[in-house]
């Protein structure tokens, strides 16, 4: 078959299946945006959680940077990419990671294939929660190490694992907040388990925007991070001991082989740690949490799921939401497992009580196969 039937024969089978996706123009300045027919909406779709992307700081930090640096960084960091901007910008990570130091990369995706590639080979052992994110999965995947799989939040089954490991090195990786379910791992054992089994522990904190704030001691880690979710800029991050971070700096291809992020970009992220580590910035943290308690009190992150069970289900709900004005994506597989689609509702500190409220009447009206949304606030 000729690469263009074979195309079309896979197009064929996504449409027919109902799962072909595209993407469609959304014009937005913080919650509230545009599609390109004009129809207005209010999001509840979007990762900027504290809705630093819209902070006038966070926007005159870029413009000053692409005035002094220009639009892009024109090479890779060990070659002639590497500004000041990127400099303070680790420094100020690590700061708020209270790590030795912190490297970026040009997003989340590419810190964890960068990080799982400079310290797995074929004799370590990766022990992964099974509803990680799709970037450590091909992260691990690409590092050529073998991988075992635990159930999720399930830490016996993880030790149980890492007993199989013999004289090999292991790894043991998590979300600290899961990116569907917006539930939380117990951050806190897996350091315990790391100590105990003298594991690499990788943590990736996207989401993590209302914690949990762990405290490492004792135990070999590394932090990933974002800055496109909570400090509404673009790129990613691994904070650690300097002795790890070097070696990413050396090994991680992710990091040698790509342009460095642009230094409005940077300068963006920057501004949004200095904002985040503010009153103003505790204020957007607990006006956040606010808005999670109003929907799902006690829920640890602003991700809440609204499980309708099959795609139908899911893509139907989503279309009823938009035709209120409200955008809440339906999730539906490879994303999630077959009967588990659903609406992945996500808050920012920007939502207001008015559109909080239009939220929860239109969740109401809607049929529902998880008892959590039974019991919406």
């Amino acid at each position: 078959m000729r690469w263009r039937e074979w195309a079309e024969t896979e197009t064929r089978s996504l449409h027919q299946q109902g799962r072909w996706r595209a993407p469609r123009t959304f014009d937005s300045h913080g919650p509230v945006g545009r599609f390109d027919d004009g129809k207005q909406l209010i999001s509840f779709a979007s990762n900027d959680y504290l809705g630093l992307s819209q902070h006038p700081d966070v926007i005159a930090a870029a413009h000053t940077a692409l005035d002094e640096f220009g639009a892009g960084s024109g090479s890779a960091r060990l070659i002639v990419g590497a500004r000041s901007v990127h400099a303070a910008l680790e420094t100020a990570l690590a700061n708020w990671k209270h790590t030795e130091s912190s490297v970026l990369f040009p997003s989340g995706f590419a810190a964890n294939l960068g990080v799982l590639g400079a310290f797995a080979d074929p004799n370590t052992l990766i022990c992964s929660d099974e509803l990680n994110h799709a970037s450590i999965i091909d992260g691990a995947r690409l590092s050529k190490a073998e991988i075992q799989v635990f159930r999720h939040r399930d830490l016996q089954h993880l030790e149980s694992l890492l007993l199989t490991a013999g004289s090999r090195r292991t790894i043991i990786v998590s979300d600290t907040v899961f990116s569907m379910d917006g539930d939380h791992a117990d951050v806190d054992r897996l350091i315990e388990i790391a100590r105990e089994h003298h594991s690499l522990l990788i943590v990736d904190e996207a989401h993590s925007v209302l914690g949990p704030y762990p405290e490492f001691h004792d135990v070999a880690y590394l932090r990933v991070g974002t800055m496109s979710k909570t400090l509404g800029a673009l790129g990613g991050f691994v904070a650690g001991p300097r002795t790890l971070t070097d070696l990413i700096v050396n090994r991680a291809r992710t990091y040698i082989f790509t342009t460095a992020a642009t230094p409005a970009d940077t300068a963006a992220a920057l501004a949004a740690v200095t904002i985040l580590q503010s009153p103003p910035g505790a204020e957007l943290v607990q006006r956040l949490r606010r808005n999670v308690d109003r929907v799902r009190g006690d829920h640890p992150s602003p991700i809440i799921s609204h499980i309708c069970g099959s795609e139908e289900a899911a893509v139907t709900a989503a279309a009823v939401l938009l035709d209120q004005g409200l955008l809440v994506p339906a999730i539906r597989p490879p994303t999630v497992a077959p009967g588990t689609c659903r609406l992945r509702i996500t808050l920012s500190a920007l939502h207001t009580d008015t559109q909080i409220d239009q939220l929860l009447a239109a969740l109401r009206s809607l049929p529902s196969a998880d008892p959590n949304t039974a019991h919406l606030q």
